[in-house]
């Protein structure tokens, strides 16, 4: 099981005056490409941990028990004609997956996980 501990703030600064406001004007976000892709994802998968999801997969093992539930490599699991037609849908199974296996995963987990499943297989259009 893994364990989380919390990291402290993170771009907290204790100023006055001018220094406050030349630090947030430094730490605003800036607009970029990535924002463009984020608006053509799905609610659901904004702001997800794509390199933790990733790496939750390989811990969890996760294309071994589906090529046992589906054969071949396990991909054939990933239907996105099937009954996990939606960014929710998606979510949810995940969450089973979770609980069956009692992996006691985090919601921020289950949500990076079902982001890369996103990327790499469903690939939902986001909702207005």
């Amino acid at each position: 099981m893994r364990t989380r501990q919390w990291q402290g703030w993170r771009g907290v600064a204790l100023a006055t005056g001018a220094a406050a406001a030349a630090a947030i004007v430094l730490a605003a976000p800036r607009a970029d490409a990535s924002e463009a892709s984020n608006a053509a994802t799905p609610a659901e998968f904004r702001g997800a941990d794509l390199a933790l999801g990733e790496q939750l997969i390989r811990e969890h093992r996760c294309a071994s028990c589906h090529t046992r539930l589906v054969g071949g490599d396990g991909n054939a699991i990933y239907r996105p004609k099937g009954r996990i037609n939606r960014a929710a849908a998606l979510l949810s199974m995940v969450e089973v997956c979770s609980v069956e296996l009692k992996l006691q995963l985090f919601p921020e987990d289950i949500q990076a996980i079902a982001a890369v499943l996103q990327r790499d297989h469903y690939r939902f259009a986001a909702t207005p």
